[in-house]
């Protein structure tokens, strides 16, 4: 992590707590960025490299969603509290919070990237441009794409876990075991560093808001994010987009061709050798990507 300033606070949201941090300059940057971290629930820990980015001067905004990470955990609240609306909300109270609602841009990973394309659907006005990271804009085609490769597992390996999946024991220590093959190749093909497992490890701690709005793990969504697509909303995407994903990334083609065929203003770069972590398993290929392309539309 580079050495930078960097400047903590807490933003009151929706009678809770919801923590941030500032690396660099907000006044004297070009335009600053805001990370959105996936899950949901999974913090902001993962993302800590996107700091690099303040080499260029740009300041980097990192915050920890309600329910996880530095923010108000609420592991008590019920389900239906648990909503697209809910962050969208909290995001656009961060930009206020920070005086910089005019001039933004937007990096989304996961489903931080299905956060993205919510607020850029709405298309608000100081949104300077927008990176949809490892990205879906749909459940069902995140679904579609890892069917196709969970058939690509060795046979035993989709064998345990259809069986366990029939058999609702997914916290069979057979079945985790075999979920663990398919992430070493979809979600994270390098070693994870200590900032990427302490992102897991919070969410495995207190796994109420993954739990809830997705579910038990990467396959597929089983939670309240079921039946959500933004597909045939894309169109309205008016900011410059870049959808980057990896190579082996577990947000499938059937994800990425989705975003390039509906956005307007949109590029596209794969991560070669990377997969959902492309950040941390190529990270000269994708920050190269992302620094020229934010520079671009500055």
């Amino acid at each position: 992590m580079t050495n930078h300033t960097r400047t903590e606070g807490f933003l009151s949201y929706n009678g809770h707590q919801t923590w941030y941090q500032v690396v660099g300059d907000l006044q004297a940057s070009p335009t600053p960025l805001v990370a959105l971290h996936g899950g949901p629930g999974a913090a902001h820990n993962y993302l800590q490299t996107l700091d690099t980015l303040a080499d260029d001067g740009r300041a980097v905004v990192f915050y920890d969603q309600l329910g996880c990470g530095n923010s108000t955990r609420l592991p008590e609240a019920p389900a239906e509290y648990w909503t697209v609306d809910l962050f969208l909300g909290e995001l656009n109270a961060l930009l206020t919070h920070l005086g910089i609602a005019d001039r933004y841009a937007v990096l989304g990973q996961s489903w931080g990237g299905m956060l993205a394309a919510e607020h850029a659907l709405r298309q608000p006005a100081g949104l300077r441009s927008l990176v949809l990271s490892n990205a879906l804009p749909s459940s069902a085609s995140w679904a579609a794409g890892a069917t196709r490769l969970r058939s690509m597992l060795p046979p035993e390996t989709l064998a345990t876990l259809e069986a366990h999946e029939a058999a609702g024991t997914v916290s069979d220590p057979a079945y985790v075991a075999a979920t663990e093959e398919y992430y070493a190749r979809h979600v994270c093909r390098v070693p994870m560093p200590d900032h990427v497992l302490k992102s897991f490890t919070m969410m495995s701690e207190d796994p109420t808001v993954y739990g809830t709005m997705w579910g038990p793990n990467e396959f597929a969504p089983v939670g309240s994010l079921k039946e959500w697509s933004v597909v045939d909303q894309l169109p309205q995407i008016v900011a410059p987009t870049l959808v980057i994903a990896g190579e082996f990334d577990e947000a499938t083609s059937e994800c990425q061709d989705l975003f390039m065929a509906g956005i307007p203003n949109a590029t596209q770069v794969i991560v070669p050798e990377a997969s959902h972590m492309a950040l941390v398993e190529n990270p000269e290929i994708y920050f190269g990507a992302v620094r020229s392309f934010l520079a671009a539309h500055d």
